[in-house]
C-alpha cells in the first residue's frame, strides 16, 4: 500500500477485525505507548470494534503531558524575563503550571514564539543578539536529533545567546516503570514508530524478554493499528513474547544512525520527572558537559523551583493505564481543553483530550 486512505480501506479494517476476533480466546490488555495512536483509535472508533475480552489501555506517549509540572513553571518563569525571547511549540503554550502557563504570558507582554523548528529559534538567537533566545526542548526520541542539531548549529555560529531548557524524555524506562509496578495489568505493547525510527528495535528485546511481553512496533492509520493488535494477540494466545515491527516501512532495526549519533553527541541519559507519575531513572536527556552552556535551567538559575501536583487530578493513572480519562471526577467537568487541570486535556496528543473531542460517552 502507497497511500494513506488505503491505510484506512473499510474491507481492510473488516479483515484485520475479524482475525482479531478469531484469534482472542481470553482477556488480554493490550496498551498503546504514543498519543497519536491514542488518538487514532478514539477517533476511529477503533476500540469498539474489538470483541470484548480484549482491552486497550493509554499509556505515557504524550510527551506534552508527561512534562513535569516544575519544567512548566520553569518554561513560566523564564518566559517572563524581559531579556527573553522564549521559544516554543505550540501545543505547550497552555499545558498548565502550578498558577499559569505560557499563554498567560505572552497575554501579560512576555515575548513568548510559536516556532516551526529549533532552528528557528537558532535563527531569532542570531538576528537578536542582544537578546536570550530559549528553545523548551519538549519530545522523546523523535525531537531529539532536531534538537541536538539546534544545539550544533549554535555552537557554530556562536550564538551564546542561544539555550534549550529540555525536557526529553525516553520510551523504553517508561515502558519498564509500568510493567514493574505492582498495579501493572498490562500483557502487550504497541510501541510508537515515530521513535523506534529514530532509535531502532534494539532496546525492546530486554524489556520483552525480561517480563515475557509482546512489544510490536506499530504505526499509526487504523489499518497498522489494528494489525499491531492483531500481531500483538497473535503472541499472546501463543504464549511468544517477541518483538515484531509492524511499521516496516518507516523502521529498520537500526533506526536512523546519523540522527541518533547527534542525540548522542548532544546529549547525556539522566534521571527525569514524568508529570503525574514521579522519578523514573535514566529516563530523560540532559546536555552533556561540553554543552552544559546552552542549558537554560543553568543560565537562568531556576533549579531551585519545585510544585506539587494538584491531587483531584487523576492524570498519573491515566498515563499508566490504570484509569481511563472519563474515570476521573473533574473529567468534562472542572476539567475541559478551555480550561485543563492537567495537561492530557490540553495536548493534542493527549487521552484526556481525545476522549472529550472523540468520545461517545457525555461530558458537561
Amino acid at each position: 500500500m502507497k497511500y494513506v486512505d488505503e491505510y484506512r480501506n473499510r474491507d481492510i479494517v473488516q479483515n484485520l477485525v475479524q482475525d482479531i476476533r478469531t484469534r482472542t480466546t481470553q482477556p488480554w490488555t493490550i496498551m498503546e505507548i504514543c498519543g497519536g495512536q491514542t488518538h487514532a483509535i478514539v477517533k476511529h472508533g477503533l476500540d469498539a470494534l474489538l470483541p470484548p475480552e480484549l482491552t486497550l489501555v493509554h499509556g505515557p506517549g504524550c510527551p506534552v503531558c508527561v512534562t513535569p509540572l516544575g519544567l512548566i513553571d520553569k518554561a513560566v518563569a523564564i518566559a517572563a524575563l524581559p531579556e527573553v525571547i522564549f521559544t516554543s511549540f505550540g501545543d505547550m503554550l497552555r499545558v498548565p503550571g502550578s498558577e499559569r502557563d505560557l499563554l498567560s504570558v505572552k497575554a501579560a507582554g512576555g515575548d513568548v514564539r510559536i516556532v516551526y523548528s529549533p532552528l528557528d529559534a537558532v535563527g531569532l538567537a542570531r538576528t537578536h543578539p542582544g537578546r536570550q533566545v530559549v528553545f523548551f526542548a519538549v519530545g522523546f526520541e523523535t525531537t531529539a536529533p532536531a534538537n541536538a542539531m539546534a544545539v550544533l548549529q549554535a555552537e557554530r555560529e556562536g550564538c551564546g545567546n542561544f539555550s534549550i531548557l529540555s525536557a526529553h524524555v525516553l520510551v523504553p524506562p517508561a515502558i519498564e516503570a509500568i510493567l514493574s509496578s505492582p498495579t501493572n495489568r498490562v500483557q502487550g505493547f504497541l510501541a510508537a514508530g515515530h521513535v523506534c525510527s529514530i532509535m531502532g528495535t534494539d532496546e525492546y528485546h530486554p524489556l520483552a524478554a525480561r517480563f515475557h511481553v509482546p512489544i510490536v512496533v506499530t504505526g499509526f492509520e487504523p489499518v497498522d493499528i489494528l494489525q499491531g493488535i492483531s500481531l500483538a494477540v497473535r503472541q499472546l494466545e501463543e504464549h511468544r513474547a517477541e518483538v515484531e515491527n509492524q511499521y516496516a516501512r518507516v523502521v529498520r532495526p537500526e533506526g536512523n544512525p546519523a540522527a541518533r549519533q547527534a542525540i548522542e553527541r548532544v546529549f547525556e541519559v539522566i534521571d527525569r520527572q514524568w508529570r503525574g507519575i514521579g522519578n523514573i531513572p535514566m529516563s530523560g536527556l540532559g546536555l552533556r558537559p561540553a554543552y552544559r552552556r546552552f542549558d537554560a535551567n543553568e543560565r537562568f538559575a531556576v533549579q531551585h523551583i519545585e510544585t506539587h501536583e494538584p491531587e483531584i487530578c487523576i492524570a498519573g493513572s491515566v498515563l499508566q493505564g490504570i484509569r481511563k480519562p472519563h474515570e476521573c471526577a473533574a473529567f468534562g467537568t472542572q476539567c475541559t481543553p478551555e480550561h485543563p487541570l492537567g495537561a492530557p486535556m490540553v495536548s493534542s496528543e493527549g487521552a484526556c483530550a481525545a476522549y472529550y473531542r472523540y468520545s461517545r460517552i457525555p461530558h458537561g
